[in-house]
């Protein structure tokens, strides 16, 4: 049909015109600037800081430690935003960082996290989806999927009750067909960055299978990988050993190099 081939043109010459690389090679759409993104972080990062109380002292000084430790490794272009990072009173075991420099871990984290280094993986984890534009990659990809859905539906003339039924199961077959494998993809690729970025600032990367087998034994049930943003455990540990080889010996480097961070846990 005529206009599915229009569609895919178009499709096309907006990936090409806004095609990009990721850290590991894999090519990637990003339809956003950096300045879009920056300012988008800074504001989630605003309404993190109005919803949950910050905690400084001791678990403030053990996470600016081991940030700072890892942010001194990054690339010198990333290496010169104006990384901060925050610890919020939660029991819920998360952290994230945002376009911008914006980083968070909750205090429920810091609990399962036992050493300095499981917690340098988690850091080194979120600062990888930073480096690899995955928010970018993200909001674009579901920018795409939204306007050809829309074309989709325009084009084939679905309107009406059954119109919107078709539209409806369209529209979960790109959620469960293109966004969660794609987020998941994500999930996979910062494993292997983080992993690396941990290890070259003298952070034992062997921690990172220590720290998902302790969420594993937290997390309880986990819905199937194929209706998850994220990998499951086995999945996640199985890819982050498949790496290790290269991971310690980054490490070794590191520590050969006097990369020894010593960050007092509270």
């Amino acid at each position: 049909m005529r206009w599915i081939h229009c569609l895919a043109i178009g499709a096309l010459s907006v990936a090409l015109a806004a095609c990009t690389t990721s850290p590991t090679g894999r090519s990637q759409l990003t339809l956003m600037s950096e300045q879009q993104l920056d300012q988008m972080g800074e504001q989630a990062f605003a309404q993190y800081q109005q919803e949950l109380p910050a905690v400084g002292g001791a678990p403030q000084r053990y996470a600016e430690c081991i940030a700072g430790a890892i942010v001194a490794v990054l690339p010198e272009r990333e290496r010169q935003q104006n990384w901060q990072i925050r610890v919020f009173e939660s029991d819920q075991a998360n952290a994230f960082a945002l376009p911008g420099g914006y980083m968070g871990v909750n205090t429920g984290l810091l609990e399962i996290a036992e050493t300095q280094d499981q917690v340098a993986a988690v850091i080194g984890h979120e600062i990888a989806h930073v480096l690899a534009r995955h928010a970018n990659e993200r909001a674009s990809t579901q920018m795409a999927t939204q306007v050809g859905l829309s074309a989709l539906g325009s084009a084939a003339g679905l309107e009406g009750p059954g119109g919107e039924q078709m539209m409806a199961a369209l529209g979960l077959g790109a959620q469960y067909g293109i966004l969660l494998p794609f987020s998941r993809r994500h999930e996979s690729e910062a494993d292997v960055v983080g992993l690396n970025l941990m290890a070259d600032a003298g952070f034992d990367p062997r921690a990172s299978l220590a720290l998902w087998q302790n969420m594993a034994a937290q997390g309880g049930g986990q819905p199937p990988a194929w209706l998850s943003t994220h990998p499951s455990h086995g999945q996640r540990m199985g890819g982050l050993e498949a790496q290790m080889g290269e991971a310690l010996s980054r490490y070794e480097q590191a520590r050969s190099a006097g990369r020894t961070p010593n960050c007092p846990r509270p």
